[in-house]
């Protein structure tokens, strides 16, 4: 297990820096699925936007966080992108980041380097990861489902035989980014949580992060395994349009639109077949609950103020998310942009 730990820790870093010397990264592009399903299935698009609309907090992606005692904090939600029209930080958000003492990330430190350690170091979060009990990932597929994600993820750089031991929830992730995203991110471009670091290096802010590859892995392997799949096998019947997905998620982001990429996920996955509650424990677990631990450990940094707090931007909307936990927790919470 040690050896293959290593193994597969040396593969993600070379798919990582895998086309790095390349002069020139891609520009990524693609069509607006939600536009498109507004002209094809006019009731499915009425479903998203009904539940945008009835999403609280999600029109925003700044907010000014306040309490008496304390200097205002900013709460920034990101996207886990390259893309530059995410990472042309505005004016707002620009000055808030400069007058803040203290960067808080999810993660720490999100490099390459720091996923590899995590891997090749610990031998519970290669449980996490791989099938430990003599089963494969395509028995838990049908064969068409297989075969297409065994492609995918030997495109992806991993190996056939390395690609059937890893459980569920790994092949969704590695299958979440296309593949013009990860030429991109191999040239040296950085998604906007790691641009956000390096902007601070340097100033004098500290940095630290709410959670560790290690909650965030075990967040994703606490979804039932029957959803797991499920929700691989809606991402991989999408897989030919993941270009066309990313692309969507950058304009409901830019839009302000935070509240229609969560049901837009799942009217597409009920479209190839997923069951819509395939998604229910996943988001309990990888935004309710991880809302609430992020809320837990903002308290008492916010207590000091001055934070700057940067987190993904689905962390953000809904009567659970941490824009309305910290109101309930005391805090006046007001959207700058």
């Amino acid at each position: 297990m040690r050896r293959l730990r290593r193994c597969l820790a040396v593969l993600f870093l070379l798919n990582v820096q895998a086309g790095a010397a390349q002069a020139q990264p891609p520009a990524c592009t693609g069509k607006n699925v939600l536009e498109e399903l507004r002209q094809t299935d006019q009731a499915a698009h009425a479903r998203v936007m009904a539940a945008s609309a009835s999403t609280a907090n999600a029109k925003a992606i700044l907010w000014r966080l306040e309490r008496a005692g304390a200097p205002p904090s900013h709460l920034f939600g990101t996207m886990h992108l390259s893309d530059e029209r995410i990472n042309a930080l505005s004016p707002a958000v620009e000055q808030a980041l400069a007058a803040s003492r203290r960067l808080v990330l999810e993660l720490e430190d999100v490099s390459p380097e720091t996923f590899m350690q995590a891997l090749a170091g610990s031998p519970q979060v290669a449980e996490l990861m791989l099938f430990t009990d003599g089963r494969r990932l395509d028995q838990l597929l049908g064969p068409e489902d297989a075969r297409q994600v065994a492609e995918a993820l030997s495109r992806s750089g991993i190996p056939p035989g390395i690609g059937g031991m890893f459980r569920p929830w790994v092949a969704t992730m590695l299958l979440s980014v296309s593949a013009c995203e990860r030429r991109r991110l191999a040239a040296g471009l950085l998604p906007l949580d790691a641009r956000l670091a390096k902007a601070v290096q340097g100033r004098g802010i500290k940095t630290e992060g709410l959670e560790t590859l290690d909650s965030q892995f075990r967040a994703l392997a606490s979804v039932p395994e029957p959803d797991q799949v499920e929700m691989l096998k809606s991402g991989i019947r999408f897989y030919h349009r993941i270009d066309d997905l990313m692309e969507t998620m950058i304009q409901l982001y830019l839009q302000r639109e935070l509240g229609a990429i969560w049901p837009l996920q799942i009217v597409l996955a009920e479209k190839v077949g997923a069951r819509a509650t395939a998604f229910d424990a996943a988001e309990q677990s990888l935004l309710v609950t991880r809302n609430l631990d992020m809320r837990d450990k903002l308290l008492a940094l916010l207590a000091e103020g001055d934070a700057f707090i940067a987190v993904g931007g689905l962390h953000l909307p809904g009567r659970q998310g941490l824009v309305a936990l910290l109101r309930e927790a005391g805090y006046v919470v007001t959207p700058i942009e």
